[in-house]
C-alpha cells in the first residue's frame, strides 16, 4: 500500500490544527467470527471471546478483543466505485516524505460486542515545531479518534502520535 502524503509547511499544518473528518461508519458490523479469528492470530482464550453464552450474559455478545479496535473500521482495499479513506494525519501539510508511528493510548469506555457497528472520527490536536530526532528533522502530529457506536455513545478514544521527517542521509 502506497500513503499519499500533502506536503506543506509547518504554518499550513498549524492552520489545519483542531480540524475533524466527518465520520467513517465500518462496512459491516463487529461480528462473532471475526473476534474470534482474531483471538485465534494471538491465542487469548478468554471466555468472552469464545463461549457464547457466557459472553451474552456478561456482556450482551461476544466480545470485541481491545486490541482489535481499529480493525473494524478499515475498509477493505477495494469496493466498487469508492477510494480507500485516507488519515487525516496524512492529510496534514508539512515538509517530510516519511512517517512513523511514535505513540498510540487508547481508552475503553464501552465494551464493543458482537453486533455493534462502529464509527470514528479523526480530530488533528497538534502539530509540534520541528524536531530533531534520529530519524531525521521532522514534526510529531497528535490525533485524536472518537469511536462511536450506532446508539451514538462513545465506545473509545485514541490518541496517536505519527513522526512526519526526512530521513537523515545515511553515511
Amino acid at each position: 500500500m502506497s500513503y499519499q502524503l500533502s506536503f506543506g509547511t509547518y504554518d499550513d499544518a498549524l492552520r489545519m490544527v483542531g480540524t475533524a473528518s466527518t465520520p467513517r461508519t465500518a462496512a459491516t458490523v463487529v461480528g462473532g467470527g471475526r473476534i474470534q479469528l482474531f483471538a485465534a492470530m494471538v491465542h487469548d482464550g478468554n471466555r468472552s471471546y469464545w463461549d457464547v453464552d457466557y459472553a451474552r450474559e456478561q456482556w450482551g455478545g461476544l466480545l470485541a478483543p481491545p486490541a482489535s479496535l481499529m480493525s473494524w473500521l478499515i475498509p477493505p482495499p477495494w469496493r466498487p466505485g469508492e477510494r480507500a479513506p485516507t488519515s487525516l494525519a496524512l492529510r496534514v501539510p508539512l515538509p517530510g516524505t516519511s512517517f512513523v508511528n511514535a505513540a498510540n493510548d487508547v481508552e475503553f469506555l464501552e465494551p464493543i460486542v458482537e453486533g455493534d457497528r462502529l464509527a470514528v472520527i479523526e480530530e488533528l490536536v497538534s502539530v509540534s515545531p520541528e524536531k530533531r530526532t534520529r530519524l531525521g528533522m521532522g514534526h510529531f502530529v497528535e490525533t485524536l479518534e472518537t469511536y462511536r457506536r450506532q446508539d451514538g455513545a462513545v465506545v473509545a478514544r485514541s490518541r496517536n502520535t505519527l513522526f512526519r521527517f526526512t530521513p537523515e542521509a545515511s553515511s
